[in-house]
């Protein structure tokens, strides 16, 4: 019982004797011991401008206002940090014995000065502290006084800060919070880190391991999560002050638009299917100019899954970009870049009499990178147009891009070729492509929303326009083509039909082969040599098609009744007025009668009874071809034709 009063006593005269030297011990003396400590570990000097006081709560140790904290040498003269208020916490039982072990740092409205030199080395690398003291932060003998020196826990809130990268431009941010724990000077720092470089918070959590070496520049292990709007990623690797790194990040945005403002970058609208949402991971090799090296990609923009390699120079202007991707089949179908037809594929009647888009279009976008990508995947899907198989590549220098395809499988055929937009001084579009096995009702289905021809095509297209809408560049067209087509058919036309009531295929044209060339000029397409062989017909076609104005003016001459004693009849249709509402009619001016032998009425004769026959009217007279042929054409073609448009 005397032991445990004796033990009891004891500790009452200990505390009791540690409080009296708290209460009487004045915060000045603390202050300056502290001040001390930190300059003879960092080498830099502590400098309190304002009132010290001594505190119990919440925190022992001292306040001090108005402190600054010097920067290096070769930094500039304003202070590394000052801060309107700032707690020093201390360990008590050091305190008793008279030791100085700073536990925690506390910022009120601190302002951070930060900079780094040309081999990268920050001003917060502390290099100039005392060489006797030991590593692992112990007391150390100075002149006869015991001192320890740890700081365990560091809170800036509200901190201002301004960074400026050697040779960079200078970033400055306000609002950052900094929560730093270090309970073990040779240990893991624990640290969570709140920027926010336009108002909205970007968080930092994770371990530094070795976090004295890490601040002395040396490489060290870290794991690090990253949570902004929407968004997350999480880091695993090595890294060091100079914001190089290597290791596996992983990622997912939900809105890579938010992401972007939060960031501090200027938002731009990424169309569905190039990622307003991501998944990624990586391999990843950082290096302070800017250097990306990506390896063991995993990709994914929205529904299109992508995996490969990449190299990144961040540091470039534009960025610099070269990858070898590959995927399966990407679908690109909400992409416009070059505006919507009116009167396209799925468009009706009312919005087709609207003509091509006058919105403007914005290519803004092939501005932000130069480079490579190549690109290998198992199909490609457009708003137009649908690809088998495919290998591409994309080549972009100063906002001219050139996409190549090596070749590409399209339309039941293949497709090679390049497509160019170049931006540099306002926007043009030009193409030069070789097809073959070419399905015209496919084609001619997904980019035009036509289906009524059948046939396999093969041939070429160069074209060049310019202008900053769809308007404009399918009104500055220029180029020119040609096409051949085997065995196919028109539906919805009967051409035999119109010239042999009798003789027709059902509403069906079968042909046994066409061609024709092309050329284009400002909009406007023209064509003089277009040939259609069918087995009791041909039929020839010249005109314009205006491919800005979307009108034509094309005349389609079939000739029937052909033989060795006569040239046959040929009938010329003439086609006029807008795509959507066009007015057909026969030329009868430009109508061709039988050149019959005028010394064998015997011949004439027979030529009067087969057009009789065919015509299913008495033809007698010159008048009465005239008059049956006019009656016939107009009724036939005005049908056929308007089918064959797709009128009704």
């Amino acid at each position: 019982m005397r032991l445990i009063l004796r033990i009891l006593s004891a500790i009452v005269i200990t505390v009791a004797a540690g409080i009296a030297i708290l209460t009487f011990l004045p915060g000045q003396k603390i202050a300056e011991l502290a001040a001390q400590q930190i300059e003879k570990q960092t080498g830099r000097q502590v400098v309190f401008g304002g009132d010290v006081r001594f505190s119990f709560w919440p925190t022992l140790g001292i306040q001090a206002d108005n402190v600054a904290f010097a920067n290096a040498d070769w930094a500039g003269p304003e202070p590394l940090l000052t801060a309107g208020r700032l707690t020093i916490g201390v360990d008590a039982a050091d305190l008793i014995r008279g030791d100085i072990r700073i536990t925690e740092l506390t910022a009120i409205i601190p302002h951070l000065n930060l900079e780094t030199r040309e081999d990268g080395i920050g001003n917060w690398v502390f290099e100039g502290g005392s060489s006797d003291a030991p590593a692992d932060g112990t007391a150390s003998e100075t002149g006869g006084d015991k001192a320890s020196f740890a700081i365990e826990a560091v809170t800036l809130n509200g901190a201002s800060l301004r960074y400026a990268p050697f040779g960079q431009d200078v970033i400055e941010m306000n609002q950052v919070d900094l929560s730093l724990k270090w309970p073990d000077p040779n240990g893991t720092a624990n640290v969570d880190l709140t920027l926010r470089p336009a108002g909205k918070p970007v968080r930092l959590q994770g371990e530094v391991g070795r976090f004295k070496s890490f601040l002395l520049g040396e490489v060290t292990s870290i794991g690090m999560s990253l949570t902004a709007e929407a968004s997350k990623a999480r880091f695993d690797g090595l890294a060091d002050l100079t914001g190089a790194f290597d290791g596996r990040i992983t990622g997912a945005s939900e809105d890579t638009r938010a992401l972007m403002a939060a960031l501090g970058m200027e938002p731009v609208e990424i169309p569905r299917g190039l990622g307003r949402k991501v998944l990624f991971a990586a391999d990843t090799t950082y290096t302070p100019d800017g250097r990306i090296s990506l390896r063991d990609l995993s990709l994914s923009l929205d529904e299109n899954a992508l995996r490969g390699g990449a190299d990144l120079n961040l540091g470039a202007s534009p960025m610099q970009v070269t990858a070898a991707l590959k995927g399966d089949v990407l679908d690109f179908s909400a992409l416009d870049a070059l505006g919507t037809t009116a009167g396209g594929a799925g468009g009706g009647s009312e919005a087709s009499s609207q003509g091509w888009s006058t919105d403007p279009i914005d290519a803004s976008m092939l501005g932000l990178a130069d480079g490579q990508i190549s690109l290998d995947v198992q199909g490609l899907k457009t708003s137009s147009v649908t690809l088998g198989p495919s290998r591409l590549t994309l080549k972009i220098e100063r906002a001219r891009a050139v996409l190549s395809f090596l070749p590409v499988q399209a339309f039941g055929g293949s497709l090679q070729g390049d497509l160019i937009a170049n931006n540099r001084n306002g926007l043009s579009v030009a193409g030069k492509l070789q097809f073959a096995n070419i399905e015209m009702r496919e084609a001619l289905g997904q980019l035009a929303g036509y289906d009524k021809l059948n046939g396999e095509a093969l041939g070429t297209l160069e074209f060049l326009g310019v202008g900053n809408s769809m308007d404009q560049i399918m009104r500055s067209l220029d180029g020119k083509g040609n096409v051949e087509l085997g065995k196919g058919f028109f539906t919805g036309f009967d051409l035999q039909a119109i010239m042999d009531p009798n003789g027709g295929n059902g509403g069906t044209t079968i042909f046994e082969g066409l061609s024709a060339s092309f050329a284009m000029a400002d909009g406007t397409l023209r064509n003089d040599d277009l040939r259609a062989a069918l087995k009791v017909l041909k039929a020839e076609g010249e005109g314009r098609v205006g491919l800005g104005a979307q009108d034509l003016d094309y005349t389609f001459t079939p000739t029937a009744f052909a033989s060795e004693t006569s040239s046959g009849v040929s009938v010329p249709v003439r086609i006029r007025g807008s795509w959507f509402d066009p007015e057909i009619k026969p030329d009868l001016s430009k109508l061709v009668q039988p050149k019959l032998d005028e010394a064998e009425e015997k011949a004439k004769q027979a030529v009067r009874d087969k057009l009789s026959e065919e015509l299913g009217v008495p033809v007698e007279t010159k008048e009465d071809v005239n008059d049956a042929l006019k009656r016939r054409v107009e009724e036939e073609a005005r049908k056929q034709l308007l089918k064959f448009l797709g009128g009704n």
